[in-house]
């Protein structure tokens, strides 16, 4: 894997930090175009919501990250970034933001949420060429051995005494073992799920469907990606910490479906 790409003096270009910008570009092309297909904002408003969401998505994720290990140090590490404590905070500022600005609701909703999927989906690219967020051990001929991986290579005695995977025992400890490259599963998931949404802002579904459409395929994919991926944090028999907010994400979103506009309040 691709540790760094090149220096600038002290500071590091890693692979994950250049494709953190890239998922922040795309999204902002994506959140520009959402708004303005629906007529609810312009590039100035696109800017700020991006701003309060990266920046939100950003402390809820270390938050998240440092809540979870008990260690407030974490805050300041540059690995940790939690999926859904980002996605929470990072919620609660786009919607601040719209509220400021006097934008609809369910209209930047709308527009957030494929371009939420799209940038979701590039950075999972710097994840894997990094090493982080590696799946569970597989035969399968595109098993990935990631020397470098984070937070440890993926050794087998790494996979038996912190994830208890079943390796074979003739394996020792040092080996370095293919896992599964979760982290393009789930850009090649939720890059079909950028696609659905933007084909339903195309098409003008009725307003809030497609936020809610996406939010709730994004639930499911995390909660299935999750029983391959290699985690220590599973807290109900085999399901994980972000499994359980993937079901509640998904009964949240039951009850908004109850409260949307009008079939006869389209674009």
């Amino acid at each position: 894997m691709i540790q760094e790409f090149f220096r600038i003096g002290p500071v590091s270009i890693s692979p994950f930090g250049v494709m953190m910008v890239a998922a922040f570009l795309s999204a902002y092309a994506q959140l520009r175009w959402g708004l303005k297909r629906l007529d609810a904002g312009d590039a100035e408003d696109a800017s700020a919501i991006l701003l309060a969401g990266g920046l939100g998505g950003i402390v809820g994720a270390k938050v998240y990250y440092a809540a979870l290990y008990g260690d407030w140090r974490l805050l300041f590490d540059r690995a940790g970034l939690v999926w859904y404590g980002g996605f929470i905070l990072g919620a609660v500022a786009v919607l601040w933001v719209a509220r400021r600005r006097r934008l609809n609701g369910w209209a930047t909703a709308d527009a957030a949420a494929p371009a939420l999927a799209l940038g979701y989906s590039v950075g999972r690219i710097g994840c894997f060429l990094v090493g982080d967020d590696f799946g569970m051990p597989t035969g399968l001929p595109w098993g990935v051995r990631f020397p470098h991986g984070v937070p440890a290579p993926t050794t087998a005695g790494l996979m038996r005494h912190e994830y208890g995977a079943d390796v074979a025992l003739e394996i020792p400890d040092s080996e370095l073992i293919a896992v599964h490259p979760t982290q393009l599963y789930e850009t090649l998931a939720v890059g079909g799920i950028w696609l659905i949404g933007a084909w339903m802002l195309r098409r003008g579904a009725r307003r809030g469907t497609t936020a809610l459409v996406v939010v709730s395929l994004l639930a499911v994919e995390r909660f299935l990606v999750e029983f391959l991926r290699a985690k220590d944090d599973r807290f109900v028999g085999d399901l994980t910490l972000a499994q359980i907010f993937s079901l509640i994400a998904l009964v949240i979103v039951g009850l908004l479906w109850r409260r949307l506009p009008s079939s006869k309040d389209r674009r």
